[in-house]
Order: structure tokens, then sequence, then C-alpha cells
């Protein structure tokens, strides 16, 4: 593959939503030169530029500012980003979906997509939790969909979970929009029928890219002029880690003093408590992790001792915060989980980090797993740009 300085005036790329910077820290490994970085939060902002240096191409605009927007993207990028607020499309937001003041700012950056007019990126990438496809009974994907779609743009969609590259439940739908300008023969399009539909077949191939929740959407939503395509693509190779080896147990850790302590295995439902004093019992070593929960009235902790962290959420309430939970010689601890151990957990162990552990939290929690958004280039992005850079189809 080319290198970046190669590639820097035509593999470029606008991050929009762009947080702290990892779809970023995912897509320069590569060669992709980020031109443009959208994102209103001041402080997520402090640790991007913590990472990547003082960079002029950041917009603290609102997004719905759509000339003002325009105006600071000086050339057409070749694909734009955007993980744009999920909280709308879940119980936090009371399930308002796209109708919310948070989520509805999908719609923003589709205005600035037109706006764009032929300057618009030849690609595009869409990335939110998968409550995504159930909220509003899948009504919310659908018309984000036809939305993309009115702007020229054909389009995947699969799930990806991040425990495939990092020990931590993170379940993720991502879009791929493909503008029409592009004949790409790596994609497998809905139109393409002849004695058997080979859409349908990559449809159907591989259940846990495209669950049923997506693919029946997929399948029953049409398009306004262009369409559904499949990127014949396997899910990735599930990799080899321990979660010891990003989650700390020395006792150099903070770790929480005996009320604290005693008040968290109090919290343990009767199921928890059985398997935690099992454990304790057997005097064998065991590091799971945990979340405070509201069940029935009452707060619970619940726990895992699986290999796999649950997934990095922002510190709301505290609650929402994830907690280690360790055994070691018949004895139980608890501590939260420090902002070194979520970058480990999103992917990006050598990230640096500001003093505000907070403040991290929040912005790790937002954000995308690295791991992942470098899988999607490898077998989905780059292969497009190398296609259309050989067509004469990039600027």
């Amino acid at each position: 593959m080319p290198g970046r300085e190669e590639n820097a005036s035509t593999r470029t790329f606008c991050e929009f939503f762009a947080g702290i910077g990892l779809v970023r820290s995912g897509l320069e490994p590569s060669g992709w030169d980020c031109t443009y970085a959208n994102d209103i939060d001041p402080k997520k902002r402090e640790i991007y530029e913590r990472n990547f240096g003082d960079h002029d191409a950041y917009d603290e605009r609102d997004v719905w500012n759509t000339e003002e927007v325009v105006s600071r993207i000086e050339d057409r990028p070749f694909l734009a980003t955007a993980s744009f607020p999920c909280i709308d499309l879940s119980l936090a937001g009371n399930w308002r979906g796209l109708e919310g003041a948070h989520s509805s700012s999908f719609f923003g950056f589709t205005q600035v997509v037109e706006a764009l007019g032929e300057q618009r990126p030849r690609l595009i990438l869409i990335e939110n939790v998968t409550g995504f496809l159930t909220s509003r009974k899948g009504n919310d994907f659908r018309n984000a969909a036809k939305e993309l779609a009115r702007l020229g743009y054909w389009l995947d969609a699969f799930v990806i979970n991040a425990k495939s590259f990092v020990p931590q439940s993170r379940p993720r739908v991502f879009i791929v929009g493909v503008h029409e300008s592009i004949e790409s023969e790596q994609l497998v399009r809905q139109a393409d029928c002849s004695v058997w539909d080979r859409w349908l077949m990559e449809l159907d191939r591989y259940p846990s890219l495209r669950p049923s929740s997506l693919s029946e959407i997929m399948r029953t939503t049409e398009l306004p002029g262009t369409g559904w395509v499949a990127t014949p693509i396997k899910p990735p190779e599930q990799k080899s880690y321990k979660l010891s080896n990003f989650v700390d147990t020395d006792d150099s850790q903070d770790w929480w003093e005996e009320e604290a302590r005693d008040k968290h295995f109090n919290m343990l439902s009767d199921l928890h408590r059985k398997v935690v004093e099992d454990h304790m019992a057997a005097r064998v070593e065991m590091l799971g992790t945990g979340y405070r929960r509201k069940r029935n009235g009452s707060t619970k902790l619940e726990v895992r001792f699986d290999g796999v962290a649950g997934c990095l959420r922002t510190p709301r309430g505290g609650s929402a915060r994830q907690i280690v939970v360790h055994i070691k010689d018949g004895q139980f601890r608890v501590r939260w989980m420090s902002p070194r151990e979520y970058a480990r957990l999103q992917g990006v162990s050598r990230f640096r980090l500001l003093e505000n552990d907070r403040q991290m939290l929040f912005g790790f929690g937002d954000a995308v797993c690295v791991p992942v958004i470098s899988w999607i280039d490898k077998c989905v992005l780059s292969p497009l740009y190398e296609e259309c850079s050989n067509a004469n189809l990039v600027g």
C-alpha cells in the first residue's frame, strides 16, 4: 500500500463528531489524512490536541451551522466519518430516536454533505450503538438510510463487536455509504440479480455481521435513487487475549477500603454472590468487571468473570463507570477502572491522558474502538480507495 506522504492530497477524510480522535487513530496508520475535524465539546478537543497537536482544522462549531462548516472544508474529502450522539437511541435518552435533541444531529451532518454539492465525499462511514436498529421499531435506521440514499449513496451495513479484538463487549452498527459515481467490482449491488440473488446471498452469509434485526431492514427498505450493496467481507477473526493484560491487579492500584468494599459485596444479587463466594472459597484468582445497576428499585452490583469487560460508558451519575473485581487468596477487592485501562480496552494503550480522570472517562466512553475502525479500513475503505485511485476517481 502506498505510504502516507504519497497519498496526503487524495486519501483525505473529514471526522465529524470527532470526540477525542479515535476514528483518526484507526485510520491514520494506513495513510489517511484528516483535513477537518468537528466536535462541539471543548474538553474533548483538549484531549484530541494532546494527542494530535494543535490541529488547525478542528472546528468547534455546531454541525447545524451548515454554511460555516462547509466553508472550512476546502477540498473534496474522499471519506467522511460520523459517530453521531447515541443518547436518544437508548433508554438514557428515553428512546427519543432521531427526533431527540442529541441524535438528531445526524441530519445536521447530512445537511453538510448535501451542501457540499459536487464536493461530496466518495465514501461515508456512520457508527452508532445497535439500538439504532431497533429505535422506533427500526424506523430511525430506515430514515437515516433513506436520507443517505437521497444524497446519492449506495449503502452497506454491518455489526462489529470490539470483543473480536480486545476484551470489551462493545457491539456497534456501521453504515458504509458509497457514492453513486463509484463503479466498484468489489460491491455486490442489490440490483445485480440473475438466476440467484448474489446480494441476498451475501446478506445471509454471516449472521454475526448482518443479524436479523439489520438484514430485515435492508430487505424491506427501498432506497430512493440508489439501493443496498454488500461488501464481500468476512467476520473478523477472534484475537487471543487475556483481560489481565489490559486491567491491572497489583497492590499499588486504588483498591477500595473495607467500608466501600463491603458495601459493594452486599450489592451482589444471590446469584452473583454465590459465584464470588465459590471463587473465594476455592482460593482461585479471578479477574472480572462489574456495573452497578438498578434492579426492582434497588442498586445491584452485577459482575462477570468471562474474560471480557463490559461495554465502556461515560461515568454519568457514577453507576455507569466500570468496576474492577479481583479475587485472590480468598479475598474480594474492588475499585474503579482507570482511564489507562479504558484506553487499553479501546485499543490505544499509549494514548496520552490528561490528569482529569472524569474528563478522560467521558472521552473514552463516547468513542469508538480503534481496532474495529482499522479492520473496516483494511477490509472496506482502503480497498475502495485503491480501486478509485487506479480508476482516477480520487480528488
